[in-house]
Order: C-alpha cells, then structure tokens, then sequence
C-alpha cells in the first residue's frame, strides 16, 4: 500500500470515528431512557409552508442500530434524507406518519393540527411505545411518557430519525402537488412562502391546497 492510499484510508477512519462520537452523542437522551424498552422519537415537518399538510413523524429505533448519519433533516442535503429515509424504513423498530390538511389546519389552527398528526403518527406505530421524546413539544391528550426537548432533532437519534420520515414524506407529497398546480414551484418551495410562490398567488390565486388563514395578505 503506497503512502496516498495509506492517507486517504486514515482520514476515512478519522472520518468515521467522529461520526460514531457524534451519534454517541446525540444518544444521550436514548441512554438517559434506556430503561424503558421502546423508545419513541416524534417530529413534525411543515409548520410555516403557506401550502399543503403539516406532517409528523414517529420512529422507535433499536437499542443496538447503527445507523449513523441521523441528524436534524434540514442540515441534510435532499439525497442524505432519502437515502437514509430508506435506511430508517428499513431498520426501525416501527415508523407511524400522521397529517392534517390545509382545511384542518385552518379550522382549528396550525398547533393544533401538528398535534392531531403527532397523536396520527403514534396510532401508525405498530409497537406501542413507552416513552415520548418530543421535539420542544407536550403532546395533549396522549398518555404516554413524553419528554420535551428543545431543537431535539439536532440532539436526540429518535426525533432525528423522525424529522427525516416527516420531510421526505411531505417534500415527496409536494413535488406531486407541483404536478397538479404548476406555477407555484411547489416542487422547489415546498410550499413556503418563496418569491415564485407569491407570484404564482397573485396570478393564478389559491390552490385546494392552500392554508386562507397563512394567505390572508396575499390574495383579493
């Protein structure tokens, strides 16, 4: 093995052992935990978009997964979270998904509907789980443990986990979306409230997906 290849094999291992140390890390939370057996991660996508559902994600992983990688979704590159959406789908102990539509979310406004899709996403689940640990939120009326941690999805694998099973599902939703509404760019946006998307509002008006209560100072 020449001198190069030795290099490059060394800063691959390098590499490597920071990431194990920093999924060691955002562990804590699972240790801290560990004696309860299952062990569920919850987080939401789609809060802020002037389109489509706000989606939750509910994710039990295995004591011993290795996964690595598991970060907050938005510091993911689009490719690292369909990659590891796979991975996830793939290795979890059980993924459960829930959303509400843009009607919901007007009716009983956006907090309220990113609940409803997190009490929909532990229902999926098909192993009842023992304790909560949420991303900044309290859950009402779900009577499991649950614990609130701030910006959990940049501190804790589960809720990592499932920030990355709530954006994919709802970014692939609405690039679909993007097919049926072309001059939104929902595709792009996702939704949110990008300079393509207001002048798609202007021109064109409101979708069937469109949440009026986020709209209000953009149309007639």
């Amino acid at each position: 093995m020449n001198k190069r290849e030795e290099e490059r094999l060394r800063k691959q291992q390098e590499k490597l052992e920071k990431e194990l140390a920093r999924i060691e890390a955002m562990s804590v939370y699972e240790k801290k935990y560990s004696d309860f057996q299952a062990i569920c991660g919850i987080d939401e996508a789609g809060r802020g978009p002037f389109a489509g559902p706000v989606v939750a994600g509910a994710v039990i992983l295995s004591k011993d997964h290795t996964i690595l990688y598991l970060n907050d979704s938005k510091k993911l590159s689009e490719k690292k979270r369909e990659e590891l959406y796979d991975v996830i789908m793939e290795q979890a102990v059980a993924v459960g998904t829930g959303m509400a539509g843009p009607a919901r979310i007007d009716e009983i406004n956006i907090l309220q509907a990113t609940y409803e899709a997190m009490r929909m996403a532990i229902e999926q689940l098909t192993v009842k789980p023992d304790i909560l640990l949420n991303d900044a939120v309290t859950i009402p009326e779900v009577h499991i443990k649950q614990v609130p941690i701030v910006k959990g999805d940049a501190k804790s694998v589960s809720i990592a986990a499932a920030s990355i099973i709530a954006k994919v599902t709802r970014d692939r939703l609405m690039r679909e979306y993007d097919a049926v509404f072309p001059g939104y760019d929902f595709a792009s946006n996702k939704g949110y409230g990008t300079k393509a998307h207001i002048e798609g509002l202007k021109k064109f008006g409101p979708t069937p997906i469109h949440r009026r209560s986020f709209i209000r100072n953009y149309t007639l």
